[in-house]
């Protein structure tokens, strides 16, 4: 399958290109470089090549994805009509940039949570760019981290508001009734003692929602007992909480900020000699 389609190159080059395009109106054959300016973890290479291919702007080089650059680093180079090459620029550079923004922080998050565990895992969650869901997924993978669930079909995440309705067991068997043998069920607890509970009644995996390093901790404690099911950190942990959530015990830290809040690496593209 093919990560990036023509439909989504088509859908970019729609939405900066306009009707009438007179800026990349320039004549001739030229070569071009994407470049980094500041040191950093690169993703988001497939789009890049997808946008320059759909423009029949040959791709010479590039480094591989999960690479580290500093500044001054070539990221790729392109050859190609000097109209298409930076009718392409500017997209890449975007696309390029904010993946990479979103690889370097979970980079750098996977770093800390090493500090005190081997076995943890960073993971980013649904909390993602309508459009770009895949980009930034895959910019994820390349920093080292996990993905978690790509979409509402990869995992049932039995939530506050389902346990509002149905209550803890409740919900869990009615979904445990529904699910494929090869889905898990998640469960989010807001309560130290809820967690045990979940695990209980059929969790495969708790979600340890917005709770305090001391109280995960004790959640994760308390899961121990049960060797099949994990403990997942989760609800507003900044890159500066790795490292103490990293030490409660669990397995999983998820982060929505990997997405939704990382700069995108400063990048340059440059045509010509």
């Amino acid at each position: 399958m093919t990560l990036v389609t023509d439909t989504d190159v088509e859908r970019w080059l729609r939405e900066d290109l306009g009707h009438h395009d007179v800026t990349n109106q320039v004549p001739g054959e030229t070569t071009g470089r994407l470049v980094a300016k500041e040191s950093g973890i690169l993703a988001g290479l497939e789009a890049a090549t997808a946008v320059f291919d759909y423009l029949d702007v040959t791709v010479r080089d590039h480094v591989r994805v999960g690479s580290h650059v500093d500044a001054g680093d070539e990221i790729l180079s392109v050859e190609g009509s000097a109209r298409d090459v930076l009718r392409g620029e500017r997209l890449v550079v975007n696309l390029v940039g904010h993946a990479s923004g979103i690889a370097t922080a979970t980079h750098a998050a996977v770093d800390a949570a090493r500090t005190e565990s081997t076995d943890v895992r960073i993971a980013a969650t649904r909390k993602t760019t309508p459009g770009l869901r895949g980009l930034e997924k895959r910019a994820v993978v390349a920093g080292g981290g996990d993905t978690h669930r790509l979409d509402l079909s990869h995992m049932v995440m039995v939530k506050d508001n389902h346990v509002s309705e149905m209550g803890l067991e409740g919900a869990i068997s009615h979904f445990r009734e529904r699910v494929s043998f090869a889905t898990k069920i998640e469960v989010e607890v807001e309560a130290v003692d809820d967690a045990p509970r979940a695990a209980e009644f059929g969790a495969d995996i708790v979600l340890l929602d917005n709770m305090t390093p001391e109280e995960t901790a004790a959640a994760a404690d308390a899961l121990s007992e049960y060797e099949t099911v994990l403990a997942e950190a989760s609800g507003g942990i900044a890159l500066e909480d790795v490292a103490e959530y990293a030490a409660t015990g669990v397995d999983v830290i998820s982060m929505g900020s990997l997405t939704h809040s990382a700069s995108s690496l400063d990048l340059s593209f440059r045509t010509g000699a």
